[in-house]
């Protein structure tokens, strides 16, 4: 029990480390949750910061459930895929629910992404080419995000890592899509920001 309870609270701690509100107190002296959407997460940085912003800000997302896998994995001395797993989703929830932020933070996809990287990396960079091709594709990031969770059962059902990891990879995925309400409902009414959209105007601003 006391094992979990470290997996929880190291996985959590990291996923506080809110770098969307981070650097964007640091670097541009705003905080982002006034901006955009509201949403203290990589897809918000791109929309008011720009898109070298948001990149920054998904690739230290993506680490800090890394690190916090791999920290695990060292505790441990072993590769406990249920411990792997509690300790991905706590980093997600670390993320979406920052107890300094009030609770109120991002929505946990970068961390997904770097949860998955550090589970199994090739599991992980077929989720990054599922997000791709169906942002680009579909020209949200919303509806890329959707595919990757999805994705993300799928992979833990076809690798058989067991009842416990399918039940936390389906936690995941409703949290997710939960969080990408307002988004879907955007995206209803074609008032959604769209990537292309987004890109050229920050790209003109710069």
């Amino acid at each position: 029990m006391e094992r979990y309870a470290l997996v929880i609270f190291l996985g959590y701690i990291f996923g506080c480390l809110q770098w969307s509100y981070i650097l964007g107190k640091i670097i541009k002296k705003k905080d982002i949750r006034t901006l955009g959407v509201g949403n203290a997460g990589a897809s918000n940085a791109v929309t008011v910061f720009g898109w070298r912003m948001g990149v920054m800000v998904g690739i230290l997302d993506i680490l800090k459930a890394i690190i916090s896998i791999i920290i695990i994995r060292y505790i441990l001395k072993s590769n406990d895929m249920l411990s792997l797993y509690l300790n991905g989703t706590s980093v997600i929830l670390g993320h979406n629910y920052p107890f300094f932020m009030g609770f109120k933070g991002g929505k946990g996809t970068a961390s997904t992404v770097g949860m998955l990287l550090a589970i199994n990396y090739k599991l992980g960079l077929l989720g990054i080419l599922v997000i791709l091709l169906v942002t680009i594709f579909t020209d949200y990031i919303a509806l890329g995000t959707m595919a990757l969770v999805t994705f993300f059962v799928i992979g833990t059902f076809y690798l058989g890592y067991g009842p416990a990891c399918m039940v936390l990879a389906l936690f995941i995925a409703i949290l997710s899509a939960y969080k990408h309400i307002p988004n879907m409902k955007r995206i209803l009414s074609k008032t959604e920001n769209r990537l292309r959209n987004t890109m050229k105007s920050k790209s003109k601003a710069g």
